[in-house]
């Protein structure tokens, strides 16, 4: 890399899936849901310190979060943390921060990531990073890291590239929707598919063009405020304007509609951590394929679970297999892991019945 990038790390999300340990008020990016002793997006921060310097890496996240932000990641100055007023999805928040960011450089490269994946092999991600930025540096392109799937998984987006290119870059040809069991199983004796990781890397000037070509609304809303961004009167612009913009994502307002596209289909012991079957593979196991990522645990004919408590006290369980529990100050839940695609309309059901301190 010629010049340090700039790191945008989206932390703004309210982790719905990972309740009740993740709660709006304090949503998953902010817990050590891996017991590593880290947050989420401390471990992320971290990854970037390592090889970008620390005043080039940016957090935009929701304003109620700010504080939050501020206490996880305390080095950063308050310039670094960009709060969004309204959640109106990946693509607003993008194109606000490229656009801040642009002002104090306007031909550097960013790199986008979200707050709450891990990575496990941090020198292939440093090295995919690093050929990601140096091709953004000379092409007018826009590169997503795509991961090498491992399995038939339902619960992904897919990239298709072209695998006749022989290069580590390739030409994306579409981007699919999370397709079922059949399909994936297509997809992965294919070849040609690689799991879309969220991961992003282009030039500022690139991005915020790719916006006034493919999402014009979000564009003529946020434009209006060049002059005023990383200024004082940015704040009053921000709050009036930025909840104007269409709630939409990345994904489908620029890279489904750019044509300069990119993946470097890579294997970086990469999880996103979208939901607990997720934690639950990324984690270590013991003889009886359990996951306890909490101590002390008496587990008895019991097979294929996970078990997270916040409290100190014994967890004893008997007869259980492939379920999720988890225990909190305030909530106690046993849920089949195969239904866990529900929780996040639980959610809902529990909002309905007046259960709002509960989420």
């Amino acid at each position: 890399m010629t010049n340090s990038p700039y790191i945008l790390i989206m932390a703004g999300g309210v982790g719905s899936r990972f309740w009740p340990a993740s709660r709006e008020h304090l949503p998953k990016q902010f817990l050590d849901i891996t017991g590593s002793g880290k947050s989420l997006i401390r471990q992320t921060v971290d990854r970037f310190l390592s090889f970008i310097p620390q005043e080039n890496i940016f957090i935009i996240t929701h304003q109620s979060y700010g504080e939050l932000v501020h206490q996880a990641i305390p080095e950063l100055e308050k310039h670094q943390i960009i709060e969004e007023p309204a959640r109106n999805n990946t693509a607003a928040s993008i194109a606000l921060a490229s656009m801040k960011l642009s002002k104090l450089n306007p031909d550097a490269v960013c790199i986008v990531a979200p707050a709450d994946h891990v990575i496990e092999n941090e020198d292939e991600f440093k090295s995919v990073i690093r050929k990601a930025v140096l091709h953004a540096e000379y092409h007018a392109s826009i590169i997503t890291l795509g991961i090498e799937p491992t399995r038939a998984d339902t619960g992904y987006g897919y990239i298709e590239f072209d695998k006749t290119e022989i290069t580590d870059i390739r030409a994306v040809k579409s981007f699919r929707e999370k397709p079922d069991r059949a399909t994936a199983e297509q997809y992965l004796n294919l070849g040609s598919f690689a799991w879309n990781a969220g991961i992003f890397v282009w030039k500022l000037s690139v991005i915020i063009e790719n916006f006034r070509i493919h999402s014009p609304q979000i564009y003529d809303v946020l434009v209006k405020g060049m002059h005023l961004y990383n200024t004082p009167q940015e704040v009053s612009f921000i709050a009036d304007e930025y909840p104007k913009t269409e709630k939409i994502s990345v994904d489908y307002a620029i890279l489904e509609r750019a044509e300069n596209v990119y993946t470097i289909p890579c294997d970086i012991g990469w999880s996103d951590l979208g939901t607990w079957t997720s934690l639950y593979d990324f984690s270590e196991k013991d003889n009886a394929n359990n996951v306890f990522l909490t101590k002390p645990v008496h587990l008895d004919h019991a097979r294929h679970n996970l078990i997270l408590s916040k409290n100190s006290k014994l967890i004893v369980i008997k007869g259980l297999e492939d379920f999720i529990v988890i225990d909190t100050d305030d909530c106690l839940m046993i849920y089949p892991k195969s239904e866990e695609q529900s929780i996040k309309a639980l959610k809902e059901d529990l909002k309905a019945k007046g259960l709002d301190q509960y989420l």
